[in-house]
């Protein structure tokens, strides 16, 4: 039976739901139609431009480069903070919209779904129609632009995705790869990353073509195992399934592609710092307790590594979660160039079990007191207004370790 796989991939992401944003809120500039940027926190993040929109990116603003660069290259730039709040709350009105249409779907990233439609052509007679539906669907109802990818696998779905946009869909189809896809250059080809794109130039591999034709013991001494996965991307050739979506009550999770990659331990933290903290919050909002931790990251040759254990005792608060997460990624990290990072909470459970000490006072229970009177906080005033001391610290620590 044939593959249908759909690759919905929001324009733009932050920039277009920070602009969705700010018109919900009666403003009447369109950021998307100006020279504007989202960019990181100046000093957490050196300035680094997250987003970029269409007329910025015509200028030659690029993603990663400093905001410094971006302003040197447009004067009257303009710079607004990312709202990850509001992008977590898009991405989940996606989601769910998605939802309807297969029950095998898989959220790759905060702003890009994979949807598996492969023997449901007794209910969609015509794939491309549908695709033009969703798009125009997600147009329409939610104010935010997606191109929308279909192919008989993830790589080539992914890869019609990327094509000329914003709000189009794309085909690549198996006879189509070699049309489509063998002209674009070696950086353009799904899962090759800037290490791996430039070694392939060193010895002349300058587009897909030329990798899909390559012979596999000229590649065997600079790439070894990776080799045939590559000739094989270049190819089209792509086996992995769309992760099917699980239900609320096994696990919660979130993970991230990184906007480049790092290989820091301390700035590595940081992001589970937060993942951490969003999933507690989360945990505690649907009264669920994780009884199993579990840390997932991918690394700049896109090698999956996924390190989970059982908790002696279930769990919902910010800090001991932390904790397990930090414990669990210290053992397994290997020093690594990592490009995707994620925490998984699982074998979620209603049962709260506190262990009795008779030296803390009950400690942990007060704890997570303390944390949903925290969480009713920022729920009326924002997300983070603030957090509990003692995860601020955590939070501190590992910001201004490298200064000590």
């Amino acid at each position: 039976m044939q593959r249908i796989i759909f690759h919905v991939d929001v324009n733009n992401a932050f920039l277009s739901w920070t602009a969705v944003h700010m018109l919900e809120k009666g403003e009447k500039l369109d950021i998307r139609k100006i020279p504007s940027i989202i960019g990181g926190n100046e000093e957490d993040r050196h300035g680094i431009v997250l987003a970029k929109s269409p007329i910025a990116k015509r200028m030659g603003i690029k993603t990663a480069t400093t905001i410094y660069e971006a302003r040197k290259i447009c004067k009257n730039l303009k710079v607004y903070p990312p709202e990850y709040d509001f992008y977590r709350k898009e991405s989940d009105i996606m989601y769910e919209y998605l939802c309807q249409y297969t029950p095998v779907i898989e959220r790759y990233s905060i702003d890009e779904c994979f949807m598996d439609l492969t023997g449901t052509n007794y209910l969609y007679k015509d794939y491309l129609k549908l695709a033009y539906k969703i798009k125009d669907d997600i147009k329409n109802n939610f104010g935010f632009t997606v191109n929308v990818g279909i192919g008989e696998n993830k790589l080539c779905a992914k890869m019609a995705s990327d094509m000329e946009g914003p709000d189009m869909v794309h085909t690549l189809y198996k006879n189509e790869i070699e049309r489509k896809m063998w002209h674009l250059p070696i950086e353009n080809l799904f899962m090759v990353g800037k290490s791996t794109s430039s070694k392939l130039r060193s010895i002349g591999i300058n587009t897909i073509g030329d990798l899909a034709v390559a012979s596999p013991n000229r590649l065997e001494k600079y790439f070894k195992n990776n080799t045939m996965f590559l000739i094989n991307s270049a190819n089209g050739i792509d086996d992995s399934p769309v992760g099917r979506r699980k239900s609320k009550t096994e696990s919660i999770s979130i993970s991230e592609t990184l906007k480049y990659d790092v290989s820091d331990f301390d700035e590595l933290k940081k992001v589970l710092f937060r993942q951490t903290e969003e999933l507690a919050r989360n945990l505690r909002d649907i009264h669920k307790y994780a009884t199993g931790v579990c840390v997932m990251y991918k690394n700049s040759s896109f090698k999956s590594y996924s390190h989970g254990e059982k908790l002696n005792v279930p769990k919902n608060n910010s800090i001991e979660l932390y904790k397990d997460v930090i414990r669990i990624f210290k053992n397994s990290f290997k020093g690594e160039l990592i490009r995707n990072i994620g925490v998984r909470f699982y074998d979620l459970t209603s049962v709260r079990q506190v262990q009795i000490n008779l030296f803390n006072d009950n400690k942990e229970e007060k704890e997570s007191d303390v944390d949903l009177i925290v969480d009713d906080i920022n729920k009326k005033f924002g997300s983070v207004s603030i957090l509990p001391a003692s995860l601020k610290l955590i939070g501190k620590s590992e910001r201004h370790k490298k200064t000590k």
